[in-house]
């Protein structure tokens, strides 16, 4: 018996201590100097993390004229999305995606996850009026999305990731909910193209997504290119041989 309490001891240690190297690895990433005005004096792998926009840009993320600059209708059809299908809005904000994707998951449904409560608010408001079922909103944190191992099909992060302090662990986080065969579509606006009228720390490349989502273990499957601003990236666990 002694034995065995000195050798579950010792397992407890090796893994916190583990624990505790790969914790120390994931912020030895950052470093942190002067930059972008609109930055928060972080760096990761290169690309200062920008600031996040707050619950008062809400009219601005429902404005009417979002469908013609973005062509939403085709990025949800990009999505391809299955009526079993368990999504996950990450950073989504007022809802906007959220139920435009809910109709076609009847099945299924989505997770609309934020860290600001206000957000979360506005989407239950939504959720009440339109008396849409499938759709569970979750307060998540600055390096998690607070949702279980092997649950969602489908991730969606449309101009948020660049904005997350905490990339390296949310990327854990998230691959972490995805089921082996889940997708991960990441939206952002083409760093490449000087012409897309974004300020350029709220845009990335298809170069950073890729170098930053490799890191920890996601690979680009394709980037659909049929959005009029913005990248379509979707990122899978293991690419097929």
């Amino acid at each position: 018996m002694k034995k065995i309490i000195f050798y579950s001891f010792l397992f407890v240690i090796s893994f916190s201590l583990e624990s505790k190297a790969q914790n120390s690895n994931i912020q030895n990433q950052y470093t942190f100097k002067k930059g972008d005005y609109n930055g928060i004096g972080k760096w990761y792998m290169g690309r200062e993390i920008a600031h996040v926009m707050g619950y008062q840009g809400i009219d601005w993320l429902k404005r009417p004229e979002r469908e013609k600059e973005e062509n939403v209708s085709m990025l949800i059809e990009n999505l391809k999305i299955k009526s079993s299908d368990i999504i996950a809005d990450i950073g989504a904000g007022s809802g906007y995606h959220v139920f435009k994707m809910a109709p076609l998951a009847e099945n299924g449904f989505v997770y609309a996850v934020d860290i600001q409560i206000e957000m979360l608010v506005e989407i239950d408001k939504t959720k009440k009026s339109t008396k849409v079922k499938n759709v569970k909103t979750v307060l998540g944190t600055e390096k998690g999305i607070e949702l279980p191992k092997n649950s969602v099909d489908k991730v969606l992060m449309v101009d948020v990731y660049h904005e997350f302090n905490f990339p390296a662990e949310m990327i854990a986080s998230i691959k972490k909910a995805m089921k082996p065969n889940g997708e991960l579509f990441l939206i952002e606006y083409r760093g490449e193209d000087s012409f897309v009228p974004i300020k350029k720390i709220h845009k990335m490349t298809q170069k950073q997504a890729v170098k930053e989502f490799e890191a920890s273990g996601l690979f680009l499957k394709e980037n659909i290119t049929n959005l009029p601003w913005q990248h379509c990236m979707i990122f899978v666990k293991k690419l097929k041989s």
